[in-house]
């Protein structure tokens, strides 16, 4: 197996269809949050790290956890689930590289250099093992967390990622070519409204979208590290997503689960689990009120004594 190399990238896909899930976002903010600022509880702040300028909101107390946006999106994508999460734990959301109020800089938009700037703002808030979530995008990130700074993940949870790119279905595979091509096109869709009311500099939007569709057309394939990961871990996907369920069920696979029956007392469970939630696809799951109901278990209950792995 080919593994990914250091500049492999985003592996998330963007489509009109994720429009309609940014929209009531987008018309909160065109109604007159000033931009850069927040209308969110979440105390909005910015840490200056490996030389770019991280937006990032608390909310909560608690167990501290990182939690990470897709492409295109900003920390309003997750919706409810911001506030569920935040019930009982710290939640820092943070805006990524050349998204919601974190202005882009001039390096490549990828997975590696962004958990590079995740692990140096753990740091920076003085924090010692975070658990880390991440959809799509976000979940290329949190993945690079748990391999490269292992001393700072306690627990990850990775939302709507594959782990390699020949798992997206064929016609996602079609549209990642032509995303660098579609800014002026999509600046009719809300997820533009969205990163115009936020963005530091709006004029970029020409620039994201030709990262991300650069990103989009490098090959990865992270199946050879997966049993690199040592942090108990959630696979989360929708039974509609880009990807096929199968494909999550083998990385729960790579993870150590499926190998046995769990036992009447839990002791043959593996360290990690999956989450295959129904009626949902890859561009309603990450504001579902399914996917805090599935993760909040997961990060409040003891790793197993025992496990398969």
């Amino acid at each position: 197996m080919r593994s990914a190399s250091p500049t492999t990238t985003v592996n998330t896909t963007v489509t009109l269809a994720a429009a309609a899930a940014l929209a009531v976002v987008a018309e909160a903010h065109a109604q007159g949050v000033p931009r850069g600022s927040s209308a969110a509880q979440g105390a909005g702040r910015y840490a200056e790290v490996n030389g770019i300028k991280l937006y990032y909101e608390v909310r909560g107390s608690g167990p501290p956890l990182i939690l990470l946006h897709g492409g295109l999106g900003a920390i309003e994508m997750f919706g409810p689930n911001l506030d569920a999460l935040a019930k009982g734990r710290q939640v820092i959301a943070v805006d990524l590289q050349g998204h919601g109020r974190t202005a882009d800089i001039d390096r490549p938009l990828s997975v590696e250099l962004m958990a590079g700037d995740i692990a140096a703002l753990i740091k920076h808030l003085g924090l010692e093992r975070v658990d880390v979530m991440g959809y799509s995008l976000g979940g290329g990130v949190a993945f690079q967390m748990a391999l490269r700074h292992p001393e700072l993940v306690n627990k990850l949870v990775l939302v709507s990622m594959p782990i390699r790119r020949s798992a997206f279905y064929p016609d996602i595979l079609a549209q990642q070519g032509s995303v660098g091509a579609a800014a002026e096109a999509m600046k009719q869709t809300p997820m533009y409204q969205l990163y115009s009311a936020l963005a530091p500099r709006p004029e970029d939007w020409p620039r994201l979208l030709e990262k991300i569709g650069e990103a989009m057309k490098k090959d990865f394939d992270y199946t050879a590290d997966v049993a690199r990961i040592t942090a108990p871990t959630l696979i989360v996907a929708a039974d509609a997503d880009m990807f096929p369920p199968a494909h999550a069920v083998e990385v729960f696979g790579l993870l150590g689960g499926g190998k046995r029956d769990g036992g009447w007392d839990g002791s043959g469970r593996p360290t990690s689990q999956l989450a295959i939630l129904p009626g949902l696809t890859h561009y309603t799951i990450f504001n579902a009120p399914a996917l805090a109901a599935v993760v909040i278990p997961f990060l409040d209950q003891p790793a197993p004594a025992m496990t398969s792995r």
